[in-house]
């Protein structure tokens, strides 16, 4: 029996290697929730920050990225009221939802982010798809903007916000729409 030393290959990235900021304009962060199982409430997040660290590969890429869950928005000012209070998000208690990546899987297209989301003292596994739009020039800025949708859910109870069952359902679906530019070209010397 002959053993593989051999290692695995890296995965070349869409993107050139530095690190990227989110674009405000052009990103959001989208939820949707069953209530009373019969219909779905969407929602979204304003304020976030996010950035992706590309690396020579997949393997020494990473993202992360952090959301005020005080900016929750539903369309609804009382519902949104009641979401920030202790019985629910507890933002007094619980200000930031943040996400790491742990890992960066894919080719062309199609990848796959496994990370951690931690909200409040509560930090579990989060693996999101990801579909690469392309990478384009803007000429409002004249940089490229990079663009990605990701695709996950999370169990509320899992992070202890199971205030509401039977009304809300457990499980959230993210959403996320999302622009980075690309790292401006340092000035040569000279």
């Amino acid at each position: 029996m002959t053993s593989d030393t051999s290692t695995a290959a890296t995965t070349a990235l869409p993107l050139p290697a530095g690190s990227w900021e989110m674009d405000p304009f052009h990103s959001a962060v989208n939820f949707t929730i069953r209530h009373l199982g019969i219909s779905k409430v969407r929602g979204r997040f304003t304020e976030v920050s996010a950035g992706v660290v590309v690396g020579e590969s997949a393997e020494t890429s990473s993202v992360t990225a952090t959301v005020a869950l005080a900016s929750v928005d539903t369309g609804n000012k009382d519902r949104d009221a009641h979401v920030r209070a202790p019985d629910l998000l507890d933002v007094e208690r619980r200000p930031t939802m943040t996400f790491r990546s742990t890992r960066v899987l894919g080719k062309e297209d199609e990848w796959t982010l496994e990370g951690e989301l931690t909200i409040g003292d509560v930090t579990k596994p989060l693996t999101l798809a990801v579909e690469f739009g392309g990478l384009q020039a803007f000429p409002g800025d004249a940089r490229r903007h990079a663009g990605f949708e990701a695709t996950g859910e999370i169990s509320r109870g899992d992070y202890g916000l199971d205030f509401g069952a039977g009304l809300l359902g457990d499980v959230v679906k993210i959403q996320l729409d999302m622009q980075f530019l690309e790292p401006e070209a340092a000035p040569a010397a000279g």
